[in-house]
Protein backbone atom coordinates (compact mmCIF):
# COMPACT_ATOMS: atom_id res chain seq x y z
CA UNK A 1 0.00 0.00 0.00
CA UNK A 2 1.52 3.54 -1.21
CA UNK A 3 -0.47 5.42 0.90
CA UNK A 4 0.76 8.12 3.76
CA UNK A 5 -0.09 7.26 7.31
CA UNK A 6 -1.64 10.77 7.04
CA UNK A 7 -3.52 9.60 4.16
CA UNK A 8 -5.08 6.68 5.87
CA UNK A 9 -5.50 8.50 9.54
CA UNK A 10 -7.78 11.05 7.50
CA UNK A 11 -9.61 8.08 5.35
CA UNK A 12 -10.25 6.06 8.79
CA UNK A 13 -11.33 9.22 10.66
CA UNK A 14 -13.67 9.92 8.19
CA UNK A 15 -14.90 6.64 7.62
CA UNK A 16 -15.30 6.96 11.92
CA UNK A 17 -17.39 9.51 11.62
CA UNK A 18 -19.44 8.06 9.20
CA UNK A 19 -20.32 5.19 11.30
CA UNK A 20 -21.46 7.29 13.70
CA UNK A 21 -23.87 9.75 11.82
CA UNK A 22 -25.15 6.01 10.44
CA UNK A 23 -25.86 4.52 13.68
CA UNK A 24 -27.28 7.61 15.03
CA UNK A 25 -29.92 7.90 11.91
CA UNK A 26 -30.36 3.93 12.49
CA UNK A 27 -31.16 4.53 15.99
CA UNK A 28 -33.53 7.36 15.16
CA UNK A 29 -35.26 5.48 12.01
CA UNK A 30 -36.18 2.78 14.36
CA UNK A 31 -37.51 4.64 17.07
CA UNK A 32 -39.68 6.46 14.24
CA UNK A 33 -40.81 3.20 13.30
CA UNK A 34 -42.03 2.30 16.90
CA UNK A 35 -43.85 5.75 16.82
CA UNK A 36 -45.95 4.61 13.64
CA UNK A 37 -46.85 1.14 14.50
CA UNK A 38 -48.09 2.60 17.84
CA UNK A 39 -50.72 5.48 15.30
CA UNK A 40 -51.27 2.23 13.86
CA UNK A 41 -52.77 0.18 16.20
CA UNK A 42 -53.86 3.14 17.79
CA UNK A 43 -56.43 3.24 14.82
CA UNK A 44 -55.63 6.41 13.73
CA UNK A 45 -56.06 6.35 10.23
CA UNK A 46 -59.38 7.45 9.14
CA UNK A 47 -59.59 6.37 5.42
CA UNK A 48 -58.29 4.16 2.54
CA UNK A 49 -56.08 7.39 1.27
CA UNK A 50 -54.67 8.34 4.69
CA UNK A 51 -54.15 4.22 4.90
CA UNK A 52 -51.65 4.36 2.00
CA UNK A 53 -50.10 7.58 2.62
CA UNK A 54 -49.58 5.52 5.89
CA UNK A 55 -48.12 2.49 4.42
CA UNK A 56 -45.71 4.28 1.53
CA UNK A 57 -43.94 6.47 4.68
CA UNK A 58 -43.71 3.18 6.11
CA UNK A 59 -41.96 1.54 3.76
CA UNK A 60 -40.08 4.51 2.74
CA UNK A 61 -38.75 4.31 6.71
CA UNK A 62 -38.26 0.78 5.69
CA UNK A 63 -35.96 1.33 3.17
CA UNK A 64 -34.10 4.13 4.18
CA UNK A 65 -33.06 1.74 6.74
CA UNK A 66 -31.98 -1.11 4.63
CA UNK A 67 -29.94 1.45 2.83
CA UNK A 68 -28.28 2.70 5.75
CA UNK A 69 -27.55 -0.59 7.49
CA UNK A 70 -25.94 -1.46 3.73
CA UNK A 71 -23.83 2.01 3.86
CA UNK A 72 -22.78 1.00 7.74
CA UNK A 73 -22.03 -2.74 6.61
CA UNK A 74 -19.89 -1.43 3.65
CA UNK A 75 -17.74 0.94 6.15
CA UNK A 76 -17.34 -1.77 8.81
CA UNK A 77 -15.78 -3.73 5.79
CA UNK A 78 -13.14 -0.91 5.03
CA UNK A 79 -12.51 0.12 8.64
CA UNK A 80 -11.68 -3.93 8.88
CA UNK A 81 -9.05 -3.67 5.74
CA UNK A 82 -7.82 -0.98 7.54
CA UNK A 83 -7.23 -2.52 10.66
CA UNK A 84 -5.65 -5.89 8.29
CA UNK A 85 -3.52 -3.69 6.19
CA UNK A 86 -5.40 -4.26 2.80
CA UNK A 87 -7.31 -1.05 2.19
CA UNK A 88 -6.78 0.75 -1.13
CA UNK A 89 -6.47 -2.46 -2.63
CA UNK A 90 -8.97 -3.68 -5.43
CA UNK A 91 -11.14 -7.10 -4.46
CA UNK A 92 -11.12 -7.88 -8.04
CA UNK A 93 -7.16 -7.63 -9.30
CA UNK A 94 -5.00 -6.68 -6.31
CA UNK A 95 -4.49 -3.27 -7.59
CA UNK A 96 -4.04 -0.16 -5.73
CA UNK A 97 -7.27 2.00 -5.66
CA UNK A 98 -6.00 5.75 -6.30
CA UNK A 99 -5.95 7.79 -3.17
CA UNK A 100 -8.70 9.95 -5.10
CA UNK A 101 -11.31 7.10 -5.69
CA UNK A 102 -10.70 6.66 -1.60
CA UNK A 103 -11.31 9.95 -0.82
CA UNK A 104 -14.53 10.80 -2.96
CA UNK A 105 -15.58 7.10 -2.09
CA UNK A 106 -13.81 6.02 1.17
CA UNK A 107 -15.68 1.79 1.26
CA UNK A 108 -14.64 1.34 -2.42
CA UNK A 109 -13.42 -2.00 -2.55
CA UNK A 110 -12.45 -1.76 -6.86
CA UNK A 111 -10.57 -0.05 -8.42
CA UNK A 112 -12.29 2.33 -11.03
CA UNK A 113 -11.49 -0.27 -14.15
CA UNK A 114 -13.08 -3.04 -12.34
CA UNK A 115 -16.08 -1.07 -10.74
CA UNK A 116 -16.29 -0.26 -14.67
CA UNK A 117 -16.16 -3.57 -15.64
CA UNK A 118 -18.87 -5.16 -13.08
CA UNK A 119 -21.15 -2.94 -13.82
CA UNK A 120 -20.65 -3.11 -17.55
CA UNK A 121 -21.01 -6.43 -16.68
CA UNK A 122 -24.49 -6.32 -14.60
CA UNK A 123 -25.66 -3.22 -16.93
CA UNK A 124 -29.69 -4.02 -18.05
CA UNK A 125 -30.24 -6.98 -16.09
CA UNK A 126 -33.21 -7.03 -13.69
CA UNK A 127 -34.52 -4.19 -16.30
CA UNK A 128 -38.41 -3.51 -14.77
CA UNK A 129 -41.25 -4.17 -16.81
CA UNK A 130 -45.11 -3.46 -16.59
Amino acid sequence: MAYTEQQIEELRGHLERRRTQLVDEIRGELARSDEQRYIDLAGQVADAGDASVADLLVDIDHAMSVRDIRELREVEAALERIAQGEYGQCDSCGMEIGFARLKAYPTAARCIACQTKLERGHAGTGTPSL
